[in-house]
């Protein structure tokens, strides 16, 4: 489970850094706050992190789940695609929305994978202890 607390340590520190990014999007493009809209650059930067924090409700609990019950390797496998895919999000996005597809399907996918898991795993978990 160690390397899951990892995956999930990392995926804290991007969203550390997907907010940064807001931050200095928030005064390259002259946004104060607490306006969240204004510049149409500026609201990407910030859909990007929302749209993350959105993600990042479901993935972690989901992630530590998964590893107990099922399999931390295939855990953090999947973290380390939703990673992946989060970076590629961020950088679609803000480029152009309309591009955001490919970033969005590597990071939801393996959420998706991760909250089915966990769910199976603990009810397999209160069968055999139940």
């Amino acid at each position: 489970m160690a390397l899951v607390n990892v995956i999930v340590a990392l995926a804290l520190v991007q969203f550390f850094a997907f907010g940064a990014a807001v931050g200095m999007a928030r005064e390259r493009y002259h946004v104060a706050a607490p306006a969240t809209t204004g510049n149409e650059m500026f609201e990407r930067y910030f859909r990007v992190q929302m749209n993350t924090l959105e993600l990042l409700i479901l993935f972690i609990p989901a992630i530590w789940i998964f590893g107990f019950y099922l399999s931390a390797d295939a855990a953090a496998g999947l973290g380390a695609v939703y990673l992946i895919g989060r970076i590629i999000y961020f950088m679609a996005y803000v480029r152009n929305p309309k591009n955001r597809s490919l970033g969005y399907g590597l990071s939801a996918g393996p959420v998706v994978v991760l909250v089915i898991g966990a769910l199976i795993g603990a009810a397999i978990g209160l069968y055999h202890n139940g």
